[in-house]
């Protein structure tokens, strides 16, 4: 049976190609959904672009008829735009209905009540979900691109062999093996089922375990403390590799790996990339970025400032060079931008950072992965379970939709990082608090 799906403000904010997600079922969309859209269209952010987006899509929906009616949608079911009569809200005494959200749920509520077939109110908003539980309103999330936290990919497996296989991978640097529960570059814990003393590290591709390519080598003045960063410097080293995803926690080392191997790349292996762009996505708490003085580059520098720390130690710490973060962004090879204009850009040729990335949203990701030029290298680094965006969750954010997307390709790597290191006081933080 056909369902009636009726939709929250802030699904089309999270991705406008949601109104063509629901296969031959009918989308209806409030009114006020459309006044909210009005409002927020004028924000510069990600959530005005989509308001702005959703907006467009809706206005070439109306040259096919009358959206008041219904009109068929070209990947099949229709939508139209309900005027939310007075009799919807007669029905609902005792609810405010000069907010949104209530207004949209009596919609929901006559809809349900009036033989409309099974109804469904799609939302992101968890109390708006919990208010149409009381009301007896069927409830969704928006699923289409979400990922089981849960379960994604982590980008390491364990494997037991024998003593004689263990030593002969050792012997040969190589193990054949036909697997077809491996990934591209997937890392293996090689092991031997009684005796834990006896292991190895591997990396997995076309059909053989290869020893790791960098195992023991020093990046720009970092050393891997722990077999998963042993992993993370394989990938961003491999050119092979255009895509490298890094997810942990705070502290785990996600972003001074990343930092550590695009100067190594820039400065001791002159050639293969012409500079570094480091990018971060700009999810204010307070004031939004417009507010602050200065310049371009005096307005990123606050949201930047943990790149300027990490460069800072670094340079500073490890090379001992004195002003040396300076120095490198000075001469023209670093490039530090904030998301906001990336948009419309060509990139070819260069190591591209995108930290913080688990506030992004699939779209964006997208938008991102599709300015990357010819001979350049992009890698995203952060924590899905450290999320300021207002519509993203673990579950739902770019980040882990790219690591459950591009696993199975060949020119794509992700690990995830487990064990903190920053500092005793910062890995208590991450595990209890």
């Amino acid at each position: 049976m056909k369902k009636t799906y009726i939709l929250d403000t802030n699904v089309l904010l999270h991705d406008p190609e949601s109104l063509f997600s629901f296969e031959d079922n009918a989308i209806v969309l409030p009114l006020s959904v459309i006044e909210e859209l009005d409002r927020i269209k004028k924000r510069g952010d990600d959530i005005g672009r989509n308001a702005r987006d959703a907006s467009r899509k809706l206005d070439d929906l109306r040259l096919l008829g009358r959206l008041s009616e219904g009109v068929e949608l070209p990947r099949g079911g229709s939508i139209r735009i309900e005027l939310n009569g007075n009799k919807t809200y007669d029905l609902l005494s005792g609810v405010d209905l000069n907010t949104i959200d209530n207004r949209i749920l009596a919609l929901a509520y006559f809809l349900t009540n009036n033989d409309h077939g099974p109804v469904v109110l799609v939302t992101k908003d968890l109390n708006l979900r919990i208010k149409a539980d009381v009301l007896g309103i069927a409830t969704e999330d928006f699923y289409s691109d979400k990922v089981d936290y849960a379960k994604l990919y982590k980008g390491v497996a364990e494997l037991y062999f024998s003593e004689e296989e263990i030593n002969r991978f050792y012997q040969d640097g190589f193990l054949d093996l036909q697997s077809n529960n491996l990934y591209p570059y997937q890392f293996c814990v090689l092991k031997v089922q009684g005796n834990p003393s006896l292991s190895a590290l591997a990396r997995y591709r076309n059909h053989r375990l290869h020893k790791l390519f960098y195992e023991g080598r020093t990046v720009y003045g970092i050393k891997s403390l722990n077999k998963e960063q042993k992993f993370a410097l394989d990938l961003l080293l491999d050119d092979h590799l255009k895509v490298v995803t890094l997810v942990g926690k705070a502290g785990t080392g996600k972003t001074i790996l990343a930092l550590a191997a695009g100067l190594e790349k820039i400065y001791e292996e002159n050639g293969k990339y012409n500079r570094m762009l480091i990018t971060r996505p700009i999810v204010p708490l307070g004031n939004d970025l417009g507010y602050l003085p200065g310049d371009k580059e005096d307005k990123i520098r606050p949201w930047m400032q943990p790149i300027y720390d990490n460069l800072e130690y670094l340079c500073n710490d490890h090379l001992h060079h004195n002003g040396g973060t300076d120095y490198l962004l000075n001469n023209g090879r670093i490039e530090l931008e904030a998301l906001t204009y990336i948009r419309g850009r060509s990139i070819p040729r260069q190591f591209i950072i995108c930290d913080e990335s688990q506030n992004l949203t699939p779209h964006v990701i997208k938008t991102l992965l599709t300015r990357v030029g010819k001979g350049s290298k992009i890698v995203f680094t952060g924590d899905p379970e450290q999320i300021d965006h207002p519509y993203l969750d673990a579950s739902s954010n770019g980040l882990s939709y790219l690591v459950e997307r591009i696993k199975e390709e060949d020119i794509a790597g992700h690990i995830t990082l487990v064990k903190g290191e920053r500092s005793d006081v910062a890995e208590l933080g991450a595990k209890l608090l």
